[in-house]
């Protein structure tokens, strides 16, 4: 497990700029949504702690309505990238913290809200991160989950996950939505709200983001261009090798 993590962590240390400006990342739906459920749900006074923060994005969306926000990251970098934009934005309230989903460092029911965004799929052991999300959320607490949801049907994706997966080392696995329910049930959280969007991804940006090497892109193209037509359709596969796949929501309730 430590392996991987510390593969993670050398992979996205260097890209903390990148992701801070990328445009996939820095906006959406998904952002406005969960801006509103924490409005609907919880008070001015909560606390709130983002899991795999990255660059900050969800953090930044969510600071305005919260006593305080910590954001979580295992890359050094990405933290310092969170501290210094926060600073600019005049985010007073977040703060940082190095560790990653499965061992995170607080105490029993810290958080009203804890909420992770396009990061679980590289965790190793996902039961065990979500189980201990749902640890450190106090009780009638929230868990927000928002990350790549991958298709139902199992041939779009296996393209999928091997797309990513040549053009992030890192990347474990996308779940699906049923995957999903099954393991917020199984970590004692009562799923509340399920939401998706259409997430396209330009494809000279995407490679360059994660700097995958010349010869992996050359691989992921030719995995692009042999697919069949039924995978072309489900990714909206286009001709530059841009695509679309889906951004999923997931709200629960700790019991």
């Amino acid at each position: 497990m430590q392996a991987h993590q510390h593969a993670t962590t050398r992979q996205f240390d260097p890209q903390a700029q990148a992701y801070l400006g990328s445009a996939v990342h820095a906006a959406g739906p998904d952002l406005a949504a969960a801006r509103d459920l924490l409005a609907a749900n919880l008070p001015g006074s909560a606390r709130a702690l983002d899991v795999g923060c990255g660059a900050g994005h969800l953090a930044f969306t969510l600071a305005p309505l919260l006593a305080g926000i910590t954001a979580l990251d295992p890359a050094p970098s990405m933290l310092d990238t969170v501290a210094s934009a926060a600073a600019e934005r005049g985010l007073a309230n977040i703060a940082t913290c190095a560790g990653h989903a499965g061992a995170l460092p607080f105490a029993d029911g810290s958080f009203d809200l804890v909420a992770s965004r396009y990061s679980a799929h590289h965790w190793l052991d996902l039961a065990a991160g979500v189980a201990d999300m749902r640890r450190v959320t106090a009780p009638g607490g929230y868990v927000l989950i928002i990350d790549v949801e991958a298709p139902q049907d199992a041939l779009a994706d296996t393209h999928l996950q091997c797309w990513e997966l040549l053009r992030d080392s890192s990347h474990l696995r996308d779940r699906s939505d049923a995957e999903w329910r099954a393991l917020l049930a199984d970590a004692g959280i009562e799923l509340l709200a399920h939401q998706r969007w259409p997430l396209r991804l330009e494809f000279d940006s995407w490679v360059k983001r994660m700097r995958t090497p010349a010869e992996k892109v050359a691989m992921l193209r030719q995995l692009q261009q042999e697919a069949p037509q039924e995978v072309a359709a489900a990714l909206q596969l286009e001709a530059d090798g841009s695509f679309t796949a889906q951004t999923g929501l997931w709200w629960g309730r700790v019991l």
